[in-house]
């Protein structure tokens, strides 16, 4: 690696502006974002995102390192725009977020082990509202709380399913009856959200300050305002919300910060990271959580309009497994090669450039390609693309690094060249049931959706304090085009029921909750963890 210095002068800023953390990362300052991007954005951004993926991942963030790497090779300022990862999927199933083989962001072991701390922060300005909370009952409940009504939960980032639902203030006693409470993993915590939509220290305050945590006895919300642990809070997050520079591994810039999920929240990096790359850059490759019916449609509808961020081109990543497991292959032969289940999943991929298209924006289809594809299935795929006149690429980028993603550059430039602008689904202020209506019938072809008696009942109360504007981030399965994770393919004319509705006040937006979701998940039955070690020289091995 090259010292980070280097790449911060890359992107045209001083080192001695930026913040040292380690010897490997800076942080950018907040004032320094907002100087820079102050001016008309310069960058265009690229999303990128997927078919729906198997529960292994297709590839996305190896392919969002490389396409930025083969920018770089091909004379162009790049960056690479990643969230970061959080411990759950680092010692759960799915292994860490920094890339892998010839495309990664180093070093790799400091972003997959918490990076900077800032998920740190967020669990502890979280965990100090429950405090407060639980704190200002305990001490006369002046402003009449219900107790019995709690939105907020608890924070923790690792995968506990044995805290999804648990029971304070045990011990009883009558200033201390027991109450019922539960924990979300931090990327779950609608801090995670604030810190990656937030645009400066002051939007940070007033966003964390009207957070809802539950109700008055009459009926009135309760905010973190209200608690005055507002600026507490916010003094916790100072550093959390400076955007993290790091490198790649052939020294393309990387700005590695912020972490909401995407079937839960809007699933990419932090406002200030994007809009730093754009200010600074040719390409700001941005990756999108999950698939197009989620990490796509999220950016473009919610991150969109409150940030006021355009996409210019997008990268589909697909994959020869993703198209056998969606063509009816079973997990046990999802490496053996089978062409005419290809065929049989490409259904699902048509369904994600739909998606792209409707939401305004032109793919680029990378096939992520594997050591067992073969020329048939590949083949197959391409001409797939051919025959709807679609910008196709494929990319050996986990093998080869930045020369194995040339292809998609190539293509990614073409596509970027037509002036495109990404476009909402709906407009503002367009109703709850509307905007739901439009996403299930749009984006995951389905025929429309049934409210629930108990979140009919919490929309109307919503509604009362008013509390309905903005986005809705729908919180569904990334394993299904359909609420259903058993459903391969591209379901149609299915009906998906929201089970309930929260209100994220200081994010923006409403999330509507489709099939069972937990926000705490739990770890699989082999997770990664046992295998993660520390040797006696203090070098960590093991992590995907």
């Amino acid at each position: 690696m090259q010292p980070v210095g280097n790449v911060a002068s890359e992107l045209g800023m001083s080192p001695r502006d930026l913040r040292p953390y380690r010897d490997e990362v800076l942080k950018v300052p907040v004032s320094l974002v907002r100087s820079l991007a102050g001016g008309p954005p310069r960058g265009k951004i690229v999303l990128v995102t997927a078919m729906t993926p198997t529960k292994y991942g297709e590839g996305k963030t190896v392919t969002s390192i490389a396409t930025a790497m083969a920018l770089r090779r091909a004379g162009h300022r790049a960056v690479v725009c990643l969230r970061q990862p959080s411990l759950g999927p680092v010692f759960g199933i799915k292994g860490g977020a920094a890339g892998g083989g010839q495309a990664t962001v180093e070093p790799q072991d400091t972003i997959n082990l918490g990076l900077t701390g800032d998920l740190d922060a967020v669990a502890a300005a979280h965990n100090l509202i429950s405090a407060m909370f639980d704190n200002h009952l305990f001490h006369g409940n002046a402003l009449g709380i219900d107790g019995a009504i709690r939105l907020w939960p608890r924070a923790l980032d690792v995968e506990d399913r044995g805290l999804r639902q648990v029971v304070t203030s045990a011990q009883g006693g009558p200033k201390e009856p027991p109450q019922k409470g539960s924990f979300v993993i931090t990327a779950a915590s609608e801090i995670t959200a604030v810190l990656g939509l937030a645009q400066d220290y002051a939007d940070l305050r007033e966003r964390i300050g009207r957070i809802l945590l539950g109700y008055r006895t009459n009926g009135e919300p309760v905010r973190v305002a209200d608690l005055k642990a507002t600026g507490a809070a916010c003094a916790l997050l100072r550093f959390a919300l400076e955007p993290n520079l790091l490198q790649t591994t052939d020294g393309t810039p990387a700005l590695v910060h912020g972490g909401p999920f995407a079937n839960i929240a809007h699933g990419t990096c932090s406002r200030l990271s994007i809009e730093l790359g754009q200010a600074t850059s040719d390409y700001c490759v941005v990756e999108a959580g999950f698939a197009t019916d989620l990490g796509a449609e999220k950016f473009v509808d919610i991150v969109g309009p409150l940030t006021g961020l355009s996409v210019a081109g997008a990268v589909l990543v697909a994959t020869v497994r993703g198209l056998r497991w969606h063509g009816g292959v079973a997990d046990a032969q999802l490496n053996l090669p089978d062409t005419e289940a290809v065929g049989r999943g490409l259904p699902n991929l048509e369904q994600h450039v739909l998606n792209l298209r409707t939401l305004g924006i032109e793919p680029v289809v990378v096939a992520n390609r594997f050591p067992g594809d073969t020329p048939e299935e590949l083949g197959r795929l391409k001409t797939f693309c051919q025959d709807r006149n679609l910008a196709y690429a494929e990319s050996t980028a986990y093998s080869d690094g930045a020369s194995g993603a040339e292809q998609v550059a190539a293509r990614v430039m073409e596509v970027c060249a037509r002036g495109g602008r990404s476009q909402p689904l709906y407009p503002p202020e367009t109703p709850i049931e509307e905007i739901l209506d439009r996403i299930v019938r749009k984006i995951y072809g389905g025929a429309g959706v049934s409210v629930s008696a108990e979140a009919k009942e919490t929309l109307a109360t919503l509604r009362r304090i008013g509390e309905t504007g903005g986005p809705v981030c729908v919180a569904k399965t990334p394993l299904s085009l359909s609420d259903d994770p058993t459903v391969r393919g591209r379901p149609k004319d299915f009906v998906p029921v929201v089970r309930r509705f929260t209100r994220s006040a200081g994010a923006g937006f409403t999330v509507a909750y489709l099939g069972e979701i937990q926000t705490m998940p739990g770890l699989p039955r082999r997770p990664l963890a046992e295998q993660i070690d520390l040797t006696s020289e203090g070098r960590v091995v093991g992590l995907l």
